[in-house]
């Protein structure tokens, strides 16, 4: 099965909205197959359509409000981007589980401590600065956790992982790019990225030692690694005498005991949620 499988039996003219279906995986053959243990297939796709839905949450909050209008739509694209992976692997989600729900009750009728979103996704956005970093630091990641799904022994996870790495390689290198240019641009863009870092940092631990998908072929340690390569060589560039082992070394997470994969997250997730989940939950029957 091939990424190419995913767009077989869909309009790609409404694909872009995210808008037209009643399954975003129809037409797929989605029978876990054996040897492949549902529940861990399950807890991953669900954890990584988290990851995904959040951080298009916090994308979609730049809409009016992003230095420029170029940028404004750049970030709205990467978060169209992050919440059609979400549909998929929230798809994906209700067939492992055995439960058969749809993306919808996964997106709206789940209240936070049912999510398992890595916290950092859930940060407030804060200025420019420090949703370009998180971005950076996010896409990288999931970047090189995609690849390595990629081989994964479930054909639609590795279908969904082949058909996001195309994404999440633009949206590393539009990271990076805006990277370079505040870490290299002004005192004051340069402080901001510094002080994005330092803001940042505490919160990588739970990036780096997550095994949402050690049991699908995704080495927690060749994940960290790679991470941390990407990071060292984009803050290097920018010439802000850091590196990813030094983000990872600075002081634990201590916000908060647990991870957001258990469902503890920060105070920050509900809210988000709650304007996410408004309308459907006031509409539960409503067709959308």
């Amino acid at each position: 099965m091939s990424d190419e499988d995913l767009h077989a039996h869909h309009d790609d003219t409404r694909w872009a909205f995210g808008t037209g279906f009643t399954d975003p995986l129809h037409g797929m053959d989605q029978a876990v197959p054996d040897g492949v243990d549902a529940k861990a297939l399950a807890a991953c796709c669900l954890a990584l359509a988290d990851d995904a839905l959040v951080s298009a949450q916090r994308l979609a909050e730049w809409c009016t409000r992003a230095p420029e209008l170029e940028e404004e739509l750049a970030l709205a694209n990467i978060g169209l981007d992050l919440l059609g992976q979400a549909r998929l692997l929230y798809a994906r989600t209700g067939r492992a589980d055995g439960s058969g729900r749809g993306e919808d009750a996964y997106a709206y009728f789940r209240d936070a401590a049912d999510f398992r979103n890595v916290r950092l996704a859930e940060l407030p956005g804060g200025d420019f600065a420090f949703t370009i970093v998180r971005l950076l630091i996010l896409s990288s990641w999931r970047l090189a956790l995609f690849e390595a799904l990629t081989s994964a022994p479930d054909p639609v996870l590795a279908a969904i992982a082949a058909k996001s790495v195309k994404e999440l390689a633009y949206h590393r290198r539009y990271a990076a790019e805006w990277t370079l240019r505040l870490g290299d641009g002004t005192p004051e863009s340069r402080q901001r990225v510094e002080a994005a870092l330092d803001s940042i940092a505490p919160w990588l631990p739970e990036l780096l030692a997550d095994r949402t998908a050690a049991q699908l072929g995704a080495a927690p340690a060749a994940i960290a690694h790679r991470t941390r390569s990407e990071l060292t060589e984009v803050l290097q560039a920018a010439g802000l005498n850091r590196n990813g082992a030094d983000l990872h070394d600075q002081a634990p997470l201590t916000a908060l005991a647990g991870s957001g994969r258990d469902g503890v997250h920060t105070g920050h997730l509900a809210p988000l949620l709650g304007e996410l989940q408004c309308v459907a939950r006031a509409h539960p029957s409503a067709t959308w």
